[in-house]
């Protein structure tokens, strides 16, 4: 796929409103906390945890959650590799510009492969990503099964499903590692927080 079909015939406008001036309205940084870890691993679950805390404090938000994305931006890919490169293309452009605006940006994605999340890594700014690895054993994963879908993935239903017919690359340099069997939602919640406050992206 060719990135930038016109690199000739468009132009970077420089806003007025600059992200500085934004974080200083909002009274927070903006940044992209992008959640990984197999289906069922509770991502979800704790990025939106998370987002309601930061709501609570007063900060911008939004949750780009994996299957939400799928009923809109991202509703023409399916789960090939290129189509799941794809998509997190697309929502690591989409952190970057929310990042942008100031807004701290919290992803739910299983997205297995190191090659992909080092592409959104290299989107954002250093300071500005937390990758947290929602680690959890597949058995413990399956075992929970909220959606149906490892039942679905093991009867044939479902083709290239992580954990079953397709891999998981773990991270291996992951800004904080979650246990999430082993870790409630609450004290999850909590270290993330600490984790974001650390990185000075909301007060301490």
């Amino acid at each position: 796929m060719n990135q930038n079909p016109h690199p000739n015939n468009i132009v970077w406008h420089h806003a007025t409103v600059t992200r500085k001036r934004r974080e200083q309205l909002n009274g927070h940084r903006g940044g992209v906390v992008w959640f990984t870890g197999l289906s069922g691993a509770g991502k979800s679950t704790i990025a939106h945890s998370v987002e309601e805390r930061l709501h609570q404090m007063g900060c911008r938000t939004f949750v780009f959650d994996g299957d939400n994305v799928r009923h809109g931006l991202c509703s023409d890919l399916g789960f090939s590799p290129a189509d799941r490169h794809e998509n997190l293309r697309r929502i690591g452009e989409m952190g970057k510009l929310f990042a942008e605006a100031g807004i701290i940006a919290l992803t739910a994605f299983i997205s297995p492969f190191h090659s992909d999340r080092e592409m959104v890594r290299n989107m954002v700014a250093s300071d500005d990503f937390l990758e947290i690895y929602c680690r959890c054993p597949l058995e413990v994963c399956e075992a929970r099964d909220v959606k149906g879908l490892y039942r679905r993935a093991r009867a044939g239903e479902i083709k290239e499903f992580t954990g079953v017919s397709a891999p998981y690359e773990e991270p291996d340099n992951a800004s904080l590692v979650i246990d999430t069997n082993l870790i409630d939602i609450e004290e999850s919640t909590r270290i993330v927080l600490a984790l974001i406050a650390e990185r000075g992206i909301i007060p301490v």
